[in-house]
């Protein structure tokens, strides 16, 4: 029986693809990059154009710092970077230990009340953020909290904790029991277990649990406009909006704030990034 041979040239090894296949990804590739990173150059150039060129599509052809100058001199942004990295480091701090305790609890032990706790850190995800807003600021009325970076902080928590906890819980599921098994054989209590052996293996998802956060307290707008009041007790999100009233906009101030803010995210970024995607594929395998 004549058997067809095909020609060798015509026959493509698997998982390669066609010049023109590879043309089109690399040119959607470019697109997306161009169309991602324009927004934050532009808000760069801007920062550094003088006050009347501040609206023109003119790239820089004066470039000038007088609006960080102007931002750091003649502005309370120091009292905001300073209310925020207090706020952003304290909610960061508790939240990860919160999560990584709770989850690493949910994880490991049964206990009555387990089932509705998390199903409780579910649904409270679930309300949209302008929801919770009156009742927040009722309940941190009541407790004398507001105006005071310890009712951001406790705010913040509520959204960070819920979704890092049930991250975490995830994680550690994928950690074999048997090592909790040769702590307690070594004598060590659960904290110790979980200090000492848990968590150095868990530093990719304590990094997503830090970076998620870091910047829900970083880049709230909503809940630290509400809560706090005055120049000087403002965070960053909420000084932002001085710079724009109903009559005028100083977009020079704003920009030069904006990449001001933008560099601690960035660097906590660079910091955390090698473990974050390990981190958050490894919650999302197990739940």
């Amino acid at each position: 029986m004549a058997t067809s041979v095909r020609n060798p040239r015509t026959v493509r090894p698997r998982g390669t693809r066609s010049p023109l296949a590879s043309f089109g990804l690399h040119a959607t590739l470019a697109v997306a990059s161009v169309i991602a990173v324009f927004p934050v150059l532009w808000v760069l150039l801007t920062s550094l154009k003088p006050a009347n060129q501040a609206m023109t599509t003119d790239f820089v052809k004066e470039p000038t710092f007088a609006n960080y100058e102007h931002l750091l001199d003649d502005t309370h942004f120091l009292d905001w970077f300073g209310n925020s990295v207090l706020v952003a480091g304290v909610t960061t701090v508790l939240g990860v230990f919160i999560a990584a305790t709770t989850g690493y609890a949910v994880s490991r032990f049964k206990f009555p009340g387990m089932r509705p706790l998390m199903w409780t850190l579910l649904i409270t995800q679930m309300f949209p953020m302008a929801i919770l807003i009156v009742p927040l600021y009722n309940l941190m009325g009541d407790m004398g909290l507001l105006n005071q970076p310890l009712g951001l902080i406790i705010t913040y928590l509520t959204i960070a904790v819920p979704f890092c906890a049930w991250m975490m819980k995830g994680f550690f599921d994928t950690i074999p029991v048997e090592i909790d098994e040769s702590g307690r054989v070594d004598g060590l209590n659960p904290f110790g277990t979980f200090w000492r052996l848990i968590l150095p293996l868990a530093k990719p998802g304590l990094a997503v649990t830090g970076f998620y956060s870091f910047i829900t307290a970083w880049g709230e707008v909503a809940y630290a406009s509400a809560f706090m009041v005055g120049e000087e007790n403002l965070t960053l999100a909420g000084g932002l909006q001085t710079f724009v009233t109903q009559y005028t906009s100083n977009w020079g101030a704003m920009t030069a704030a904006s990449v001001l803010i933008a560099v601690p995210a960035a660097v906590f970024f660079v910091f955390a990034q090698r473990h974050l995607v390990a981190g958050m594929t490894a919650g999302a395998t197990k739940g």
